[in-house]
């Protein structure tokens, strides 16, 4: 592939694929192409789409015919081509394994302002892991919607409230086109709602050599109801959601067939696309002319479920009657499965018509990888999961973890590229290394202490004055005199010590947890000897009032006239005010109450720009965290609302006796050596573990790979064969209620305890069984599973013998004896989720 040609370079042509290509990352280097054609377009919006279909033929023409401008679109599309058709990463280690295509599903993708979808931290990963997938070369074609004013943008009053606006997208100035059919024609899919078609349009968007295919209701053959359907992300009520989610999972996968790919794997990121699942299972049942229950026996090993929620309530549930009113047709039509069995994937008690339908049961049944986004996240998840897996200790609970990372040359800043490049050589920051090449502080031990501080302070200027900007532009919009449109424009000093928080607003995330001393807060922004400047940013949900509340209380501490200077809220925060941020701020503040933060990305953002983090100890900090890279707060434990201000005031210590002075520490030479030792350290050890690219490779090695080979053995399998493993999977769960224990003796001799164990197993035949001892977990290991092995001889299922030898080095009666499903190529207990204790 490396010898493949390059391609004659038309610059108007070029110009074009530039702008539709959302794998480009626009930097210094690259973005003066469409400065030179529009300036302040560019500044304002970071759209080369709306830059070039702005701009006059005549302007456009003055500007492509100049040739330092011929040069640098040649250049560009170069690079482009050399880096499409080299070798990848998985080329490399993976082009001869089981995997060929991965389908990726999301609510939501933050790609680039130029293609607003996106509300935060859902589509931040989204967009992340897709443009890693691409640098490291992971087939990947992903699916979402096309929101027609995607989320909802913010302003802040006069009065400091919240009002929400809806501007439209166009799509004429989006990276990204309609898709075709080879016959000419606009791919638009039908599906079928209660009493109407509706019609899908879909669309391509480029990620490099992966696509994002997006899908709309906005078709002018659909009534105005259903063109709406698309309208905003995450609005409207539970009818509209169940919409949505029809058309991303059902659709979706349509949409999949109609272009011609067919996945090995399908990655539910979130529960949001679990419809995906049921149309996966309809093409195999249409394919093979089996039973639904046979299907999705044959398809579930290729699915992957990643939950990104910390509790319960706040999964998708929908009234049984919804579900009813929307999929009674699909399920007995399509997929010829009556509905209280479609009800059932959904539920805990499938015999409850009351309980809803709960969007990430539905996931995790018809998965066969289910994972979290941290490995604290991992913890909670297999708490909240334990519902769907009774009796089974929660560490056996079958949710993993994948730490969630960020796309680094999305996020590194002008001023720190060269360092890193310096380091790890050209372009190095536009595929990390992998953590385990990465030792200590060795990447960066050629960057000195000088070229660190020189770094931080020209991106902490450039983050001041977009700040100036911004805030003189929102005020403006308000109404602002003259006077005070100046005054915004000299807000904040470069020299100073700049702490950033920007999460959405919510109770859980603490966002006002800063505020809980404003005395002591303003004291300490107002020092005079070390002064410290703030900028806030974060968006309520519309139907949040709790969340509105709180950003107008920073709305009113703002304007305090002993804030005033050193405090500013930067409306509307989206992926342009948080690139800013992340790249400029010293140090960036996180106070959620634990376990509620899943994973959080937003710090993880500023490591490779050298910020450090001043963070709850949750998410992927309590992973992260030691005392040389950055501060902690909380002890580490989960609390309730009576530990806040525990945690403020240990906010407030920190930033006096630690963080503050340190940064004012200078030596002779006017360097914070202290500083810069743990912006260093930082910098080194954390920005590989935390970027994309190694979240990436997690799945892949950990889940794609083995869901690829295991799907592909079933798809192969025959019908009769998968069918006789499901009758044996169902018999086992309908007879298991027979099997049950005769009685356990221990014999304790020479450091051994002789364990012997008698069953009843009744009509379960004693091969699909496996009979263990468990023991708790001790220092911080890993449960103590031992098997016990059956006797020659007991052939009469009513008394079966078995035994174990075990170390005397714990007392007997720490282990339990407790039988649970041993069935080939079944994955228990998701698959299989039955178990028995002998006590």
């Amino acid at each position: 592939m490396t010898d493949s040609p390059e391609p004659t370079i038309d610059p108007r042509s070029a110009l074009r694929e530039l702008a539709m290509d959302l794998s480009i990352r626009w930097d210094a280097g690259n973005d003066g192409i469409w400065r030179a054609i529009d300036e302040e377009l560019w500044e304002m919006t970071r759209n080369p789409c709306l830059v070039l279909s702005a701009s006059s033929p005549e302007r456009l023409e003055a500007t492509v015919s100049g040739a330092a401008f011929r040069r640098t679109i040649a250049t560009l599309a170069s690079a482009r081509h050399a880096r499409d058709t080299a070798a990848t990463w998985f080329q490399t280690r993976h082009g001869d394994g089981p995997l060929r295509h991965v389908a990726y599903f999301c609510m939501e993708y933050m790609l680039s302002e130029s293609l607003p979808i996106y509300s935060g931290g859902l589509g931040n990963v989204a967009g992340d892991q897709l443009a890693a997938a691409n640098d490291l070369g992971v087939p990947v074609t992903a699916v979402g919607l096309l929101w027609q004013h995607g989320y909802f943008r913010q302003e802040i009053t006069a009065a400091g409230e919240q009002q929400a606006l809806y501007p439209v997208n166009d799509t004429h100035h989006m990276p990204i086109c309609p898709l075709y059919r080879p016959d000419g024609s606009i791919v638009r899919l039908p599906i079928h709602l209660p009493g109407v078609t509706l019609w899908i349009r879909a669309w391509e968007a480029k990620v490099g050599r992966n696509r994002l295919l997006l899908l709309d209701t906005n078709d002018p053959a659909n009534p105005p109801q259903i063109r709406l359907i698309t309208s905003e992300l995450y609005g409207g009520d539970s009818e509209s959601r169940i919409r949505q989610e029809i058309i991303l999972g059902i659709g979706g996968w349509r949409l999949l067939r109609e272009v011609g790919i067919v996945p090995d794997v399908l990655h539910l990121n979130e529960g949001h696309a679990a419809f995906a699942v049921l149309e996966r299972a309809r093409d195999h049942v249409r394919e093979h002319k089996v039973p639904f229950e046979v299907a999705l026996a044959a398809t579930r090993a290729g699915n992957v479920f990643t939950t990104h929620t910390p509790v319960e309530a706040g999964f998708d549930r929908f009234a049984p009657e919804l579900v009813a009113k929307y999929l009674r047709r699909y399920a007995e039509q399509e997929l010829h499965l009556p509905l209280p069995a479609l009800l059932a994937l959904g539920r805990r008690h499938a015999e409850d018509v009351d309980e809803p339908f709960n969007m990430a049961w539905l996931a995790t049944r018809c998965s066969g990888g289910v994972n979290a986004v941290s490995e604290l996240h991992g913890d909670t998840s297999r708490r909240i999961f334990t519902d769907l897996f009774p009796r089974w200790p929660e560490a056996e609970v079958p949710v993993g973890h994948v730490t969630n990372g960020i796309h680094v040359p999305t996020w590194i800043s002008r001023a720190a590229r060269p360092l890193w490049e310096k380091a790890l050589g050209a372009d190095a920051w536009r595929a990390m290394p992998e953590p385990a090449d990465v030792r200590g502080d060795a990447d960066l031990s050629g960057t000195s202490d000088a070229e660190l501080w020189a770094m931080r302070n020209q991106a902490r200027g450039t983050l001041v004055e977009f700040a100036r900007t911004h805030v003189a532009r929102s005020i403006a919009i308000r109404g602002a005199s003259i006077e005070q449109m100046e005054a915004a424009r000299h807000l904040f000093d470069p020299q100073v010590l700049t702490l950033g928080f920007a999460r959405r607003f919510a109770t859980y995330k603490r966002p006002n947890l800063l505020l809980a001393d404003p005395g002591r807060l303003l004291r300490i922004l107002n020092d005079p000897e070390r002064p410290v400047q703030l900028m806030i940013a974060g968006k309520a949900h519309p139907a949040d009032r709790k969340g509105q509340a709180m950003v107008q209380e920073w709305a009113e501490f703002v304007r305090l006239p002993e804030a005033r200077g050193r405090v500013a809220f930067l409306a509307d925060y989206d992926m342009r005010v948080a690139r800013h941020l992340v790249q400029g701020v010293d140090v960036w503040v996180n106070t959620p109450r634990r376990p509620w933060e899943a994973s959080g990305t937003s710090g993880m953002k500023v490591l490779a720009n050298g910020g450090l983090n001043l963070s709850q100890l949750d998410g992927w900090w309590a992973e992260a965290y030691a005392a040389d890279v950055g501060w902690g707060i909380g002890d580490g434990q989960e609390h309730g609302p009576e530990w806040d201000a525990a945690d403020a005031a240990q906010l407030y210590d920190l930033l006096e006796s630690e963080v503050v002075p340190e940064f004012y520490a200078r030596d002779g030479e006017g360097l914070p050596r202290a500083w810069l030792a743990r912006i260093r350290t930082s910098m080194s050890r954390l920005t590989a573990h935390f970027s994309s690219d190694r979240t990436v490779r997690e799945y892949l090695e950990r889940y794609y790979l083995p869901a690829a080979v295991r799907v592909r053995a079933d798809a192969a399998r025959d019908p009769v064969l998968l069918s006789e493993r499901l009758r044996k999977t169902e018999g086992l769960a309908a007879n298991w209620h027979d099997i049950r224990f005769l009685g356990t003796s221990v014999r304790t001799t020479g450091g051994v305890h002789r364990v012997a164990v008698a069953l009843c197993a009744g009509a379960v035949d004693p091969a699909s069984l496996r009979v263990e001892l468990y023991a708790n977990p001790r220092d911080g290991a890993a449960p103590e599973i031992v098997p016990l092995q059956r006797q020659p001889g007991s052939r009469d299922m009513r008394e079966l013998h078995y035994f174990a030898d075990v170390p005397a080095d714990r007392p007997a009666d720490h282990y339990t004896a407790r039988v649970v499903p041993a069935l080939a190529d079944t994955a228990v207990p998701l698959e299989a989720p039955q178990i028995l204790w002998a006590r």
